[in-house]
């Protein structure tokens, strides 16, 4: 693939037979990607446990305990 197709690459290190190997980031794109990765598990996780029923603070905490 073409540099052209990995828009926050600053530069691809590619092996003797041109498969990519490494790609070099700038710093701020590097963690906006970051951010980015943990906002979707967060929202993975909110979509797992939406038709739970809500628990009070001490029924939550009571649940802590028994673990």
């Amino acid at each position: 693939m073409p540099a052209e197709q990995y828009p926050f690459a600053q530069e691809l290190i590619t092996d003797v037979s041109g498969k990519i190997r490494k790609v070099i980031l700038d710093f701020s794109d590097y963690k906006r990607l970051l951010e980015v990765i943990e906002e979707e598990g967060l929202y993975q996780a909110m979509m797992e446990v939406k038709n739970e029923t809500s628990l009070d603070l001490e029924t939550a905490l009571a649940e802590l305990e028994k673990e």
